[in-house]
């Protein structure tokens, strides 16, 4: 039998590499705007559908959103100022984060729900099970 790779892989090498060599990727800081450029010119061998996913992955971050939100100044690969983090996407940031609490609150909410009532069920079967011992026991008593 042939292990094949998992669907969603939770780690993305090129993203580990990237900020295994670059300060700003490990400490999320926004990045300056265009900055998978600059990547593809120290890292010419990259492949550019590798680079746009691990970019992805990371400005999508949850820390990575946070991190924009706070910060008034985007930063190049070297850590230095690169221009500023407009009220549009400071704007982008907050809603994509409300929106992905809210949908974790709601799926705890519903699990929740969903395990209250498996538990009711289950203490119902208990309560039927019990009673169905007790009509049988009163029968062949008889």
């Amino acid at each position: 039998m042939t292990s094949s790779p998992p669907k969603f892989p939770s780690r993305n090498a090129l993203l580990e590499t990237i900020s295994a060599n670059y300060a700003v990727f490990r400490e999320s800081r926004p990045l300056a705007l265009g900055i998978h450029k600059t990547i593809k010119e120290r890292m010419p061998e990259v492949d550019t559908a590798q680079l746009r996913l691990a970019m992805r992955l990371h400005t999508a971050s949850t820390r990575y959103l946070k991190a924009l939100l706070a910060s008034r100044e985007r930063y190049d690969l070297d850590g230095n100022p690169a221009g500023e983090v407009t009220d549009e996407h400071r704007e982008v940031a907050s809603t994509t984060l409300r929106e992905r609490f809210k949908k974790a609150a709601d799926r705890h909410k519903a699990e929740q729900l969903a395990q209250k009532e498996a538990q009711r069920q289950k203490e119902a079967e208990q309560q039927r099970q019990e009673k169905l011992a007790q009509l049988a026991a009163r029968f062949n008593s008889r």
